[in-house]
């Protein structure tokens, strides 16, 4: 068993947080390379083997950038914070046809206080929200298979945000109109740092994937995409 994440990882972004500052990250990146950069790539390199099994159809992208690992740097065009690096690392395994954060896909979260996977699909456009809402009308036992899985539900916390009413062209009366009023399909687990850090998480990561497989389905199956 590989130890890929490690107390290191957390340390460098409470320091980043601390420091949050083009100088130091500099003086620091070697760090950064050494303790949250390269052990993630390798993190997502032997994930992809697991990915595969779960659908051929999701991504593990272990290149440096533009691959499963988000960029440290902040996009700071159109933000009051112009803090330029974000204190946690995100992973996320993307359907092959997605382009950005906004597609169906696995995550994973790493954040001094605040680690966790997440699953689903968060903020989607409106035409893809209306696919996933039709197929919630048009399969609605299948999506009570998935949504209400007593394992799945014991495991997962839904969340995102929702609509106060119910969307035009859906009746308020539907069984699943809360699930309907939703704007974000996502579900995530929480872990400590000492949960993240231990040897075999990468085993608990993958079982926590195929868990979720039926739900990640749905919303795959719901966009026309492969599965």
């Amino acid at each position: 068993m590989t130890q890929y994440i490690t107390p290191e990882l957390f340390t460098f972004f409470r320091e980043l947080k601390a420091n949050n500052t083009r100088e130091w990250f500099e003086v620091n990146k070697q760090r950064y390379e050494k303790c949250v950069r390269e052990p993630l790539l390798g993190f997502i390199s032997d994930f992809g083997l697991r990915l595969a099994e779960i659908s051929p159809h999701y991504v593990a992208d272990a290149r440096k950038t533009g691959g499963s690992l988000f960029r440290i740097n902040r996009d700071i065009r159109f933000s009051k914070d112009k803090s330029p690096y974000k204190t946690a690392a995100g992973v996320h395994f993307r359907h092959e046809v997605g382009k950005d954060a906004h597609a169906p896909g696995f995550y994973l979260h790493l954040e001094p206080d605040g680690v966790f996977a997440g699953v689903g699909i968060w903020q989607p456009d409106a035409p893809t929200l209306a696919k996933i809402r039709d197929a919630i009308v048009t399969q609605p036992e299948r999506w009570q298979r998935v949504s209400r899985d007593e394992t799945f539900l014991a495991t997962f916390t839904t969340g995102g945000e929702s609509l106060k009413n119910p969307p035009k062209g859906y009746a308020p009366e539907h069984p699943f109109v809360e699930d309907l009023k939703r704007k974000d399909f996502i579900a995530s687990v929480t872990f400590t740092e000492a949960e993240a850090c231990a040897p075999d998480f990468i085993d608990r990561y993958t079982g926590i994937c195929r868990q979720a497989a039926p739900y990640i389905g749905f919303l795959t199956t719901a966009l026309g995409l492969s599965w």
